[in-house]
């Protein structure tokens, strides 16, 4: 399965491509895909091209399935609308320094402006380049009233529209993971 690669760790040992060529082949790959209609659904969201890519990458960390994007995507609209912290781990995973690895308690509390564990709203930039799956998930969120997931350890995830729904799924994870 492809994964997205962060921007601040694109190398090209094996080529003479150097990182600004990089970063503007992928600059213009985006433009290609954002047609009028991607366009005009951002704006009926009320949101901006740039924050559908920053939200797009979150969901690119989070979803390993590709059935579960949009699902991901409705739930970050519920955060976004009811001004809830996204509370995303990729972004933790984005601003630590030596992962990935399992995001800690400590990790939780770094000051960065990508830090959605203590700041609401999104990120100020994308965290990675997503792919359009998860450009289009974050254009077309599923409808439904959950606010939480978990993993549920096998590559998905468990939701819930509470957070006592929530505290049951993190129990039933860790149990698993025992």
């Amino acid at each position: 399965m492809q994964r997205s690669i962060p921007l601040n760790m694109i190398t090209c040992s094996l080529c003479q491509t150097d990182e600004e060529e990089i970063i503007k082949r992928l600059v213009r790959q985006t433009e290609k895909i954002f047609d009028d209609t991607l366009r005009e659904r951002a704006r009926e969201l009320k949101m901006s091209v740039h924050e559908i890519l920053t939200l797009a990458s979150i969901i690119e960390g989070e979803a390993i399935l590709d059935d579960e994007r949009a699902t991901i995507s409705g739930v970050y609209h519920n955060r976004l609308q009811k001004g809830m912290r996204l509370q995303a781990d990729p972004t933790i995973q984005f601003i630590i320094t030596d992962g990935p690895r399992r995001v800690l308690f400590d990790d939780l509390q770094i000051k960065s402006s990508y830090n959605t564990y203590l700041y609401s709203g999104l990120p100020p930039g994308p965290i990675s380049n997503p792919r359009v799956a998860s450009i289009h998930a974050a254009l077309y969120p599923a409808q439904h009233d959950y606010l939480f997931f978990v993993s549920n350890g096998r590559g998905g995830h468990w939701f819930a529209s509470n957070y006592a729904g929530h505290m049951i799924n993190v129990r039933r994870f860790r149990k698993e993971r025992e």
